[in-house]
């Protein structure tokens, strides 16, 4: 029995090939390209390219900082590590990119994100080795890409560390056209006698707070909401600070502190640091403390930075809420036995640190909080 020509076989007789999906009047395959969804990953390519000199400007010992292949690799024993103990640290940078999109500058963000990476793991004693980046964005827009990670390039060189390598991804569907989000990764090395941990913090050591270079990369989402609940743009004149933008002057970056603490660290001046992030000194600073002790810190021992007493005053922010916000201006503390104070704020201070001597350390019984932060509604009000 002969088949129909409109009907249609239950089975192929043979599996599909290339052939079987060509156009017979072009001879092109049917169908859309990787470009057509979206993602473009020749520009991903030149984007690589383009990069490559911002890595290798960051080149240290043990690592070369070629990016290309599929991981970075680290010498220890090139660096001049004996027993090592490894210290890593992640972090973003949060909603401040909200800003520098609607500025339409991105270089700084990315000093702020090995800023923050490379804070966290310098508390321990521990030397930024290497760093990497994600970069994420709706669609790859390589100039933007560019500054961003000409950023990152510059605060590796400040911090010492090599840009390794790094993700650049594409998604279309998962970012608003212009955003961007970005993710670091930082890994350093101490040897393990010198590792801090807080661990000698005895009542009678001092705390000396090192000077923000102002809001860091923490609290944006508030300042975003005092910006807009006052009807500012960011283009209008900063009002807490002469001669510049609003956008430029919340842009400015997080300071990086590596070599000032290594340096303390290294000369066995100090017992502890704690960096001042998001939860400000209340939140951080009893991190670093055991549970016997506690932090009496007097909030009339620096002066308010500017931008914060503006945000205080115009966003009728509470003190104690500024104080789990904001870093308030100490962007890092350090705990010193009291003898070894001046020495301490000699080093900290010959590496371009601003150090104020903050609170000291006092014994903790109890339910007694962690820490005491004193004379905060009367110093930020007037």
């Amino acid at each position: 029995m002969q088949t129909a020509p409109d009907q249609v076989c239950s089975a192929p007789t043979r599996a599909p090939t290339i052939s079987d999906y060509r156009d017979e009047s072009e001879g092109a395959i049917r169908g859309t390209t990787y470009k057509d969804a979206g993602v473009d990953v020749v520009a991903g390519d030149k984007l690589v390219d383009a990069i490559r000199p911002l890595a290798r400007s960051t080149a240290r010992t043990g690592a070369d900082a070629a990016v290309g292949g599929f991981g970075g690799f680290f010498d220890l024993a090139a660096a001049g590590y004996r027993d090592p103990v490894l210290v890593s640290g992640t972090d973003g940078v949060g909603t401040k990119l909200k800003i520098a999109s609607a500025v339409g500058r991105h270089d700084s963000v990315g000093i702020d994100l090995v800023a923050m990476c490379v804070n966290d793991i310098v508390v321990h004693g521990a030397e930024p080795l290497f760093f990497l980046d994600y970069f994420a964005s709706g669609r790859l827009e390589a100039d933007v890409a560019r500054q961003v990670i000409a950023g990152i390039a510059a605060g590796c060189r400040v911090a010492g560390c090599a840009l390794v390598g790094g993700e650049t991804a594409e998604m279309p569907g998962m970012y608003a056209a212009g955003e961007y989000d970005l993710a670091g990764f930082a890994v350093g090395a101490v040897e393990r006698e010198a590792v801090l941990t807080g661990d000698t913090i005895a009542a009678g050591d001092v705390i000396l707070g090192l000077a923000s270079s102002g809001l860091h990369a923490n609290g944006f989402s508030l300042v975003r909401r005092i910006v807009d609940d006052l009807g500012l743009t960011y283009d209008s004149a900063a009002p807490f600070t002469a001669g510049t933008t609003l956008g430029d002057a919340l842009l400015e970056p997080t300071r990086i502190y590596v070599k000032s603490c290594l340096a303390a660290a290294r000369a066995g001046r100090v017992k502890a640091f704690a960096h001042i992030t998001g939860g400000g000194l209340v939140g951080n600073l009893p991190r670093v403390l055991p549970e016997a002790v506690a932090a009496e810190v007097d909030a009339a021992a620096w002066p308010l930075a500017p931008v914060f007493a503006w945000l205080a005053r115009a966003g009728g922010v509470a003190a104690d809420e500024m104080a789990r916000t904001f870093n308030c201006g100490i962007g890092m503390a350090a705990i010193a036995e009291a003898a070894e104070v001046d020495e301490a704020v000699s080093i900290l201070e010959s590496h371009g640190e601003t150090v104020h001597r903050i609170g000291e350390i006092a014994s903790r019984s109890g339910d007694a909080p962690a820490i005491a932060l004193e004379g905060a509604e009367a110093a930020w009000r007037g």
